[in-house]
C-alpha cells in the first residue's frame, strides 16, 4: 500500500476513534478495535486492553478535537504507525500533544496495537 493510501486509511481509523469519544462511546470502541494485547500509553499510567474502557468511559467526552501534522510510518506489510498532532477542547480547557497509534492489520481490518500521547508543554 502506498504511504499516501495508507495514510488516508489510518486517518480515517484515528478520526472514528475520536468521534467515538466525542459521543461518549470511546470504551466500547476501544474494547472492539484494540488487539488483544494492545496498550494505551497516556499521562501517568499505562493501559491494557481490559483497562482502557473503563478509563476512557470514567472522562468526560470531548466536545471537538483537531488531527493536524499527520504522518504514516510503514512497519510492514500489516503494521503502521500513525503520527499526529491534536488539539481537543472539553469544556473551557484544550488539550495539546503529539500522539500515535500504532495499527496491526488482521483479518483485512486495521486494529490498534498501541497508542501513545506526549501533552504539549502550555
Amino acid at each position: 500500500m502506498r504511504d499516501e493510501h495508507l495514510l488516508e486509511v489510518l486517518l480515517r481509523e484515528e478520526h472514528r476513534g475520536w468521534e467515538a469519544l466525542r459521543r461518549g462511546e470511546g470504551g466500547a470502541y476501544y474494547r472492539n478495535v484494540m488487539t488483544p494485547d494492545g496498550v494505551m500509553v497516556v499521562p501517568g499510567i499505562v493501559l491494557d486492553r481490559a483497562s482502557t474502557p473503563a478509563a476512557i468511559d470514567s472522562a468526560a467526552p470531548w466536545d471537538s478535537y483537531e488531527i493536524t501534522e499527520p504522518r504514516v510510518v510503514s512497519l510492514g506489510r500489516d503494521a503502521a504507525q500513525l503520527v499526529y498532532r491534536v488539539a481537543a477542547v472539553r469544556g473551557e480547557d484544550t488539550y495539546e500533544a503529539l500522539l500515535s497509534t500504532t495499527f496491526r492489520r488482521s483479518e483485512g481490518s486495521w486494529r490498534v496495537a498501541a497508542h501513545q500521547h506526549t501533552p504539549l508543554p502550555t
